[in-house]
């Protein structure tokens, strides 16, 4: 903390904000992903490795390649972003969303340029290689249970830990707001993919990257 507490308290509610945001486009990406990519992740990776598993074994409908794929480009994206993302929390964090933003971007034209099987391990490495980008950075600012990419953790806590909803910075709050962010974005993500285009559903992820990384470099850290 520094010495202005009131200006702490508007960052980190800053940062929570963004944060929150972040989920929500994990949200929104991984029904990308599971509704048109096939049974693949981009964000959620625990459920890749089940995948994978499943693949190993010779269940239909699932793929080594796309999981093996969806993986690497994770660990790529986390990696690069481990060894690049230096600065102040709101720095790392407004550049990561930018080049989130940017791949999200890319993906969309690639969704809107091509179908088939090329296209679709194309917007998976892309959206995998920024997934694994915010959760480094997510990592790295160790936010209470705002991941932004799993909820696993969070809804242990939610109901292992007694609620405490009348206390500043609530715990109880902040992880039911991770749960609803995730679900936001999952219903938001499977509507546009279903009722008008995958294109469309990543549009509104690349929006609200954009958003979020204005928002922390507008509220960053001072140096």
């Amino acid at each position: 903390m520094g010495d202005n507490p009131e200006r702490d308290r508007r960052d980190q509610a800053t940062l929570l904000r963004c944060l929150l945001a972040m989920t929500v486009v994990t949200g929104v990406v991984d029904a990308v992903s599971i509704l048109r990519l096939g049974h693949v992740f981009v964000a959620n990776m625990t459920g890749n490795v089940a995948f994978l598993g499943f693949a190993l074994a010779g269940a239909s409908g699932f793929s080594v390649l796309a999981s093996v794929v969806a993986v690497a480009a994770f660990i790529a994206g986390a990696a690069i972003t481990a060894r690049t993302g230096k600065g102040t929390p709101r720095h790392a964090l407004g550049r990561t969303a930018a080049v989130e933003a940017a791949l999200c971007a890319a993906a969309t034209i690639v969704a809107l340029a091509g179908t088939g099987t090329a296209p679709r391990y194309a917007i998976a490495v892309v959206l995998a290689l920024a997934m694994g980008g915010q959760n480094a950075t997510a990592r790295k600012l160790a936010v209470p249970d705002m991941t932004t990419t799993v909820l696993t953790l969070t809804l242990t806590g939610l109901a292992a830990d007694r609620p405490e909803l009348g206390k500043p910075g609530s715990h109880t709050r902040r992880r039911g707001a991770a749960i609803a962010a995730m679900l936001v974005g999952a219903i938001s993500g499977a509507l546009l993919v279903l009722h008008v285009s995958t294109a469309c559903a990543l549009g509104l992820a690349t929006a609200i990257l954009a958003a979020v990384a204005h928002t922390a470099w507008k509220h960053r850290d001072p140096t």
